[in-house]
């Protein structure tokens, strides 16, 4: 009898801080795909937004900062799209992993892998994702947002009143309410692009400039002392958490050099943790996941405090990594689904939902 392929659509590149990144996750999941049930259709999106055919050769030895652009473009991106079964969108960061190409796949009416508008949108804002995670009650660092406002800033206190300030003013407000050191993020991005711990004024100031290049809304964030500890989940109604990993950065903290670049930052799988401990941070995962509205497949990080054990959440990423060193095949791949089967899963849930 013969088999009928379903055409799944590979999305990639996009015009994001993680454009490399994204290329060399979605190498991974086409070379991984079960290409008996699925004719993979490769579609790169150039950093300034062409759509455009890929050989999948192009990709084999693709590295970070290479050019592949020698595609084909698609002028009418609409109709080739709906002729797709399904869409894997391998996009980090805005325009893919914010809810705005999720839109697009809604309104062609092609079922897409991953959170849908809402879960997306929400998991790439890390200052909503805050607000949210608040009303869940799952406990976080202490944290301010500020939006950068023409040559000044705004800031918001936790009840959503905004007073607008100068830098100086601003970074006065920030060392009352949180203190040194605190972290400085882009609200808006992944990968930790952006991301800089300041330890004084001066460096608090340096760093709000250069993550406002990056985003006009900035988190700044309490430091812990802490392990960072992640989590995979999987799944729309019904959700499961894989076993816990554990960063040992190379540095300070998991910088993008860090998480990329350098050979020294380890993943321990599954992480040495207290049975009680691993299960309360797996159970919060899923709540977390949840609460945004989560459909598919997110990475939830989370600290534990060296000194008390205390459980912070810090972020949900709704597409991480897929790459060949990426925490999240590898959680599930040690909870024994293998990676070809966690992106069949993940396909399966696209259809599901």
């Amino acid at each position: 009898m013969e088999v009928f392929m379903k055409k799944l659509g590979v999305v990639f590149g996009g015009m994001s801080t993680e454009h490399d990144v994204s290329i060399i996750s979605a190498t991974s999941v086409i070379q991984n795909v079960n290409k008996e049930k699925y004719e993979v259709f490769p579609i790169y999106i150039d950093k300034s937004g062409n759509w455009l055919k890929i050989d999948v050769k192009n990709l084999s030895n693709f590295t970070i900062g290479d050019d592949i652009s020698n595609g084909d473009k698609i002028d009418n991106i609409i109709p080739y799209l709906k002729q797709l079964d399904v869409i894997f969108p391998v996009l980090h960061g805005l325009y893919g992993e914010d809810g705005t190409i999720q839109g697009l796949f809604e309104l062609i009416n092609v079922p897409y892998v991953g959170c849908k508008v809402l879960g997306s949108a929400l998991g790439m804002d890390k200052a909503y994702t805050k607000v949210i995670l608040d009303r869940a009650g799952i406990k976080q660092a202490k944290y301010s947002y500020v939006r950068k406002y023409k040559n000044e800033y705004i800031y918001i206190d936790h009840d959503f009143k905004e007073t607008i300030c100068t830098l100086d003013k601003l970074c006065a407000f920030l060392e009352e309410n949180i203190g040194f050191p605190m972290f400085i993020k882009p609200s808006n991005s992944g990968s930790s692009v952006g991301i800089n711990k300041a330890k004084n004024i001066n460096e608090l100031k340096k760093y709000i400039e250069y993550a406002s290049q990056f985003d006009k809304k900035i988190l700044v964030e309490e430091n812990i002392n802490a392990r960072e500890v992640e989590c995979a989940v999987l799944g729309n109604e019904v959700v499961k958490a894989s076993c816990l990993g554990e960063i040992l950065p190379a540095e300070e903290f998991y910088s993008f050099d860090a998480k990329y670049k350098n050979d020294d930052s380890k993943l321990v799988i599954p992480a040495s943790l207290p049975d009680e401990l691993s299960n309360k941070i797996r159970n919060l995962a899923i709540l977390a996941f949840k609460a945004i509205d989560g459909k598919g497949l997110s990475r939830v990080d989370f600290f534990i405090d060296r000194e008390t054990s205390e459980i912070y959440i810090n972020e949900l990423n709704t597409m991480p990594g897929f790459t060949s060193i990426s925490m999240y095949p590898k959680l599930w791949e040690n909870s024994g689904l293998s990676y070809p089967d966690l992106i069949d899963n993940l396909i399966e849930l696209a259809f599901e939902d």
